[in-house]
């Protein structure tokens, strides 16, 4: 399957969710277990792949209440996780995948984790912001799409909001802090595991404000 079947908003290839041929993962989140089940069509197919597993093990807790967004949200661990750690907080899990929508929802309830909300990004009040985004963005959908999806997103953080972005180094991970940093977000070079670099990236910078090292 090409990666860009992920992208889709309807994948053409069949289903296997809820048949024997469905596989699942366990999540330790918060001294417990998620269990996370995929499917065909849906990022990540065999499992949660590494740059997923990078961002949740590096990432700083998120606050314990706030609205948060899990942008691109795949089968759903990032949001689960974001959940499990705040309970109290409303997570938004987006995808233009509908199929990777209702794995998104299947999990949440599958888990019992009642404040995740799974939905296409055009349902978002555009007058809600984040006070946390988390994302292993889609690289492959290429330099344009990907500053494109960055930046209606980033613009959406809340003041003191910010975002933890995995990004393959092989993939441009350091060219794309750059670009951020050249769009006015203050960005930070953290963790490199695995191949994979994580970004923190926080709100745009008033104007006149120094630039930041990176």
């Amino acid at each position: 399957m090409s990666d860009e079947q992920y992208f889709t908003t309807q994948p053409q290839v069949a289903s296997v969710a809820h048949s024997k041929h469905q596989n699942f993962a366990v999540l330790r989140v918060a001294d417990r277990d998620i269990t996370i089940g995929t499917d065909r069509g849906v990022f990540s197919r065999k499992g949660i792949d590494q740059g997923t597993m990078v961002l949740l093990e590096s990432a700083a807790r998120p606050p314990s209440t706030g609205t948060f967004l899990d942008l691109g949200c795949g089968a759903g661990p990032i949001a689960l996780a974001l959940a499990t750690y705040s309970p109290k907080a409303k997570v938004y899990a987006i995808d233009i995948n509908e199929r990777a929508q209702q794995l998104t929802a299947t999990n949440a309830e599958r888990n019992n984790i009642s404040n995740v909300i799974a939905c296409s990004p055009d349902e978002i009040d555009e007058n809600i912001r984040f006070d946390v985004l988390w994302s292993n963005p889609p690289i492959r959908i290429g330099k344009q799409d990907l500053h494109n999806l960055l930046l209606t997103w980033l613009s959406r953080l809340s003041a003191n909001g910010e975002a933890w972005l995995v990004v393959n180094r092989n993939l441009g991970s350091d060219s794309l802090a750059v670009w951020m940093i050249e769009q006015g977000y203050s960005v930070e070079r953290l963790t490199s595991k695995r191949g994979f670099r994580v970004l923190r990236v926080t709100a745009m910078r008033a104007q006149g404000q120094p630039e930041p090292s990176a």
